[in-house]
């Protein structure tokens, strides 16, 4: 006894499916283009106020708290701006939600990040007091350059090209912190999370509207 064959789907669902098929891998090859470059420049304005304030506190622990108190500032003010991009580029009245790239972007880019903060947490060693200066002039400015450039430049895989080209600028601070003695360590944190994000930000407001 044979059994019935099935209807074939109607034409206009075949292409509406196609559609949906095209319009998730073109999302999905498309590149994270809402880097906010005004952002960038604030978070670089900020980061270039804190270096000489850094620089003059009178022990590490302040130091470190300067620098952690910028890094909080500037992430409110970096993610602000992105959103505020995006919400420029959907419109003011669709959903605000993470699109393909900027969800790889965001994955790529913040791994990076907490390990640079585990690291911190374990240099600094918050349940013994005191905190040895060399690890504020040197180690710390080194990790943090090191890896944000490392996130920066995987991040920048799936964005536009200036993204990891900032990217591998920060490595190349970073290495030099840790590497090159005598090297000051505020110098390179107000060359990097500063002058670099100040250039770059120019050029994408530029380049890429905003």
């Amino acid at each position: 006894m044979a059994f019935p064959i099935p209807d074939p789907p109607a034409l206009h669902d075949r292409a509406l499916q196609d559609l949906s098929f095209i319009r998730r891998t073109m999302e999905g090859a498309a590149s994270f283009t809402d880097v906010p470059g005004w952002g960038l420049v604030a978070v670089g304005g900020l980061a270039l106020a804190a270096a000489p304030v850094a620089a003059s506190q009178p022990t590490p622990v302040r130091w470190l708290w300067v620098w952690v108190a910028t890094a909080a500032v500037a992430v409110a003010a970096g993610g602000t701006a992105m959103a505020h991009k995006m919400r420029r580029r959907i419109g003011a009245d669709a959903p605000l939600r993470l699109s393909v790239p900027a969800r790889k972007f965001l994955l790529s880019f913040w791994p990076a990040v907490i390990a640079g903060a585990a690291l911190t947490l374990a240099l600094v060693d918050p349940y013994t007091p005191g905190i040895d200066a060399r690890v504020t002039t040197r180690v710390l400015p080194g990790l943090w350059l090191l890896l944000y450039g490392v996130g920066v430049t995987t991040a920048g895989a799936f964005s536009i090209r200036a993204v990891p080209l900032m990217g591998l600028g920060f490595i190349a601070l970073g290495l030099i912190a840790l590497f090159v003695p005598f090297v000051d360590g505020d110098l390179m944190m107000a060359l990097g999370f500063g002058g670099l994000q100040v250039g770059f930000g120019l050029r994408i407001a530029r380049r890429h509207g905003g």
